[in-house]
């Protein structure tokens, strides 16, 4: 089904789809700790995490992703155009859609 969301835990998959669409991994701003990486994120240029988001290291944000569980949702393309749009979730509500 073209344009659908899939959901995936695979380390490289995420980290080529999010570079591909110029993304970096981040974090929220005041969500951690002196030693944790807090709410974790998918930031693109130009949008609105320029002022709360934080660019992190693939190593620290797939440390979290880890450690929460979290499966990576998102949409390749719509209506043929290169699509941004991705979630994280949990992976028991992500795992209807794993690939």
């Amino acid at each position: 089904m073209a344009g659908a969301a899939k959901s995936t835990t695979d380390h490289k998959k995420i980290r080529r789809w999010v570079e591909e669409r110029g993304g970096f991994p981040a974090c929220v701003c005041g969500t951690g700790g002196k030693h944790d990486t807090g709410l974790i994120r998918i930031d693109f240029p130009g949008y609105s995490g320029e002022e709360t988001l934080k660019q992190i290291s693939w190593e620290e944000w797939f440390e979290k992703f880890e450690e929460k569980k979290l499966a990576f949702l998102h949409q390749d393309d719509k209506d043929g155009v290169q699509s941004r749009f991705s979630k994280l979730v949990s992976r028991e509500s992500g795992a209807k859609g794993k690939r």
